[in-house]
């Protein structure tokens, strides 16, 4: 009897020993060494992607092809669909007529950059900062599971996103702030889900925080009424004594999550205001942006709002703007978008170049998937629409290790096709991970017998477009 109480105390005494330097390294990752995910050194140490959720139209903004002005209004050949399946809005068509951009398009830059002069002449002011990607090609072709795919790497919710992942492997520049944020445009279009910003089955404390438009800007941010700093310090203390209790006891991760996500609410109280008052900011910070950057719930806000979050040490901020779902009347919705983010994504890259923080911030700018050259609907020499397509689009990085000037990839006439080195959605995770010193193939956690990645089993670094 008396060795089966003596293993039962060893036994509790050990789960506490265990718990309390749980804590204390969860408090202060330094302390015993942190687990390092960096075997090269990082060109970028933090993130900020700009989101267009609904696939914006790679033929109208970043692939031009003359060949579309010769056969404007006649079939798509067989020999371009090759097989490939069609969504079911499109695929019960009778026609499927080739639909040109009636933009104009102008080359920029020393770099020669072709892109779209009407409706993106403030990133044709910084493309000799880009590499446009026109080989991006995805394995979904409907919005849910294609938004979902960008995130986690899969297209079935429930896996960590890439956001977390960085907060996993990497952790936070700023104990005061998350290291990963999420923000919303105040816009419709399709929806967005909490879990695109989830942690997963990793530990919770890697979630993305939302940071919203109106109220605090983080839920229960403010004390309640009533309750005074000092009367909230208290309760959290005494809060904090029973969930280490409870993690003595149990030894249970989620417990050590709770006390630390507490401790960053309460912290929060005083870095969230301040970094959220634009106040500060000169006037010719909304001459960059544009107006919009005063009014919260704005891409431009949320764009200013990310420059200042990583100058404070957020490691991976992520805008997601919605409205890129451009079925019909095309031309007019696309207008509409690229005033609401051309003038504020090129603002942010110069903005941080300015303050020397291009070099070591990654800015990423793409959607889900890209659109086809056949016309949805009608077409008219003013007015068409383009149906969802994942065989290829386009996306642009800059700054962080990425060689400006570079255009990779490329499409056949049509731009259904790519012909030239392909990059696949876990090809531009893995070349993330590299800019930020990880091995996308090492950064790993255990989950239900397996060990899962960012990347599953896939993944090569896009060199070329590598500084």
């Amino acid at each position: 009897m008396n060795s089966i109480l003596d293993r039962r105390s060893f036994l509790d005494t050990g789960s506490r020993a265990v718990g309390g330097i749980a804590l204390a390294s969860l408090l202060n990752p330094d302390l015993f060494g942190a687990r390092s995910y960096q075997p090269v050194a990082p060109k970028a140490k933090r993130i900020i992607y700009l989101f267009q959720s609904g696939g914006p139209p790679q033929h109208d903004l970043f692939d031009h092809k003359p060949h579309l002005d010769k056969v404007h209004g006649q079939e798509v050949p067989d020999s371009v669909f090759n097989g490939q399946r069609l969504t079911g809005m499109t695929a019960g068509q009778d026609s499927f007529p080739a639909a040109r951009s009636i933009f104009r398009f102008e080359r920029f830059g020393e770099s020669g950059m072709n892109l779209n002069a009407e409706l993106l002449p403030h990133l044709g002011s910084i493309a000799d900062d880009v590499a446009l990607i026109r080989s991006m090609h995805t394995d979904a072709i409907n919005h849910d599971p294609a938004i979902t795919f960008f995130q986690p790497g899969f297209q079935l919710a429930g896996r960590p996103s890439i956001g977390a992942w960085m907060s996993y492997g990497l952790g936070s520049e700023n104990s005061d702030l998350p290291a990963f944020v999420a923000m919303t445009s105040n816009r419709g279009g399709q929806a967005l889900y909490d879990r695109l910003w989830g942690s997963g089955f990793l530990p919770s404390k890697h979630q993305g925080v939302k940071f919203r438009s109106s109220g605090d800007p983080v839920l229960y941010l403010s004390n309640p009424d009533g309750m005074s700093r000092e009367l909230r310090r208290k309760t959290l203390n005494h809060i904090s004594e029973l969930n280490q209790a409870h993690l003595g006891e149990f030894a249970d991760p989620e417990i050590e999550t709770r006390i630390a996500q507490y401790e960053m609410a309460y912290r929060m109280q005083t870095s969230v205001p301040d970094l959220t008052d634009l106040s500060s900011e000169p006037e010719s910070t909304f001459e960059l942006y544009g107006e919009d950057a005063r009014k919260p719930g704005t891409f431009a806000y949320n764009a200013l709002l990310a420059r200042r979050l990583s100058e404070k040490g957020v490691r991976f901020v992520q805008l997601f703007h919605r409205g890129w779902d451009t079925h019909g009347g095309l031309p007019k919705q696309l207008r509409a978008r690229c005033g609401e983010t051309d003038q504020a994504s090129a603002a942010l890259v110069k903005d941080l170049k300015m303050r020397g923080l291009l070099d070591d911030t990654l800015v990423i700018w793409g959607g889900e998937f890209g659109r086809t050259v056949y016309c949805q609907g009608g077409l008219s020499e003013t007015s068409y629409g383009r149906d969802h397509h994942p065989r290829c689009f386009s996306m642009w990085l800059a700054g962080g290790g990425i060689k400006g000037g570079t255009v990779h990839g490329e499409t056949d006439d049509y731009g259904y096709n790519i012909t030239k080195d392909p990059v696949s959605v876990h090809d531009l995770h893995a070349t993330i991970l590299h800019l930020m010193g990880i091995d996308h193939e090492r950064l790993t956690y255990r989950f239900q017998g397996r060990r899962y990645r960012l990347t599953d089993v896939h993944g090569h670094i896009v060199k070329p477009i590598l500084a």
